[in-house]
């Protein structure tokens, strides 16, 4: 296995230019989906205790894994070169993001964590500069700052009760989400692949459906026997489009741009998912909250920047 340190080893800085367009296409449908996927969340978890909502989502997303890839000849076990990866991405994505995400969503307001749960960029372009050696440049640095800004305006110490377990702790679930979520896109850039995004996808969804389940019994104990039709709709809203379809286009995404540009470009879902939370939740309308996000979208405007013209690069097979 090559060095973290090498960029090469995670492939070209940007796409073909032929790719160009489905990159894009994939990143359109992550924010859509993602952005809806916290909302209906909170649905589910008016019904379902946090834990077993996720890993319900997470089993419903092998369900239709599983077969669709057997049926299309691309089921296979992982070579042993990418079992690292998909370790990574099972526990600190699919587990760790996950599950505090949703913790979070029982004690704040959608549109509140899905902010936060999305600083992602503030811990992923340090990281990759000091592990992948991918330059940080004075835009992407300009826009880390505005979208810290965003954040402390979000939670500091005149935002939120500070003296309020609750609501201390609502805030600081997603941000350790983000923290989780900052791993596996590092990991990604720097592994080595062998099989594809999609061949692996259904195996990380194994592993972290059995460790989901292992702790929502130790925490939550045995899983609900009754569901709700509006919940078990959001779950499996979650574990289709959410998870099966959403992990796996952001893993192809991850591969094919920088992480310092990939975790930027994904702060789109908060500005979407206040306004799907004000449209579907009926949550009122917060300044400042708005404000937060409006900082932080000006953050992501000027950390991309124009694109500069990628440069020839080797074939992609996702």
């Amino acid at each position: 296995m090559t060095s973290p340190h090498a960029p090469s080893s995670a492939g070209p800085a940007w796409p073909p230019r032929g790719q160009f367009l489905s990159t894009v296409g994939l990143f359109i449908f992550v924010v859509l989906a993602w952005s809806l996927n916290w909302v209906v969340m909170k649905l589910a978890v008016a019904d379902v205790p946090p834990l077993w909502a996720v890993t319900i989502r997470t089993a419903m997303a092998v369900a239709v894994l599983l077969p669709a890839l057997l049926a299309t000849r691309q089921l296979a076990l992982p070579p042993r070169g990418d079992w690292s990866i998909v370790l990574v991405i099972a526990l600190f994505h699919m587990v760790a993001f996950a599950a505090l995400m949703t913790a979070g969503l029982t004690l704040v307001p959608a549109g509140r964590a899905i902010v936060l749960g999305y600083t992602t960029p503030l811990w992923v372009a340090p990281a990759a500069f000091l592990i992948l050696r991918e330059r940080v440049t004075a835009r992407q640095a300009a826009g880390i700052g505005l979208g810290m800004a965003g954040l402390l305006l979000l939670a500091g110490p005149g935002a939120i009760d500070w003296s309020s377990r609750p609501a201390v702790l609502g805030h600081a679930l997603p941000v350790l989400a983000a923290l989780c979520w900052s791993v596996s896109i590092i990991a990604i850039r720097a592994h080595r692949w062998t099989a594809t995004p999609l061949q692996l996808l259904p195996w990380q969804c194994c592993i972290a459906t059995v460790v989901l389940a292992a702790l929502a019994f130790l925490v939550e104990g045995p899983p609900p026997m009754r569901i709700g039709t509006p919940a078990l709709l959001a779950l499996a809203y979650n574990g289709v489009i959410g998870t099966a379809l959403g992990y796996w286009a952001m893993t192809v995404v991850n591969r094919r741009v920088p992480a310092a540009t990939a975790a930027l470009g994904v702060l789109v879902t908060p500005a979407v998912g206040i306004g799907l939370a004000a449209v579907i939740l009926g949550e009122g309308p917060d300044l400042g909250l708005i404000l937060s996000a409006a900082v932080i979208m000006a953050g992501v405007a000027i950390g991309q920047g124009p694109r500069a013209v990628p440069p020839p690069a080797s074939r992609w097979e996702d």
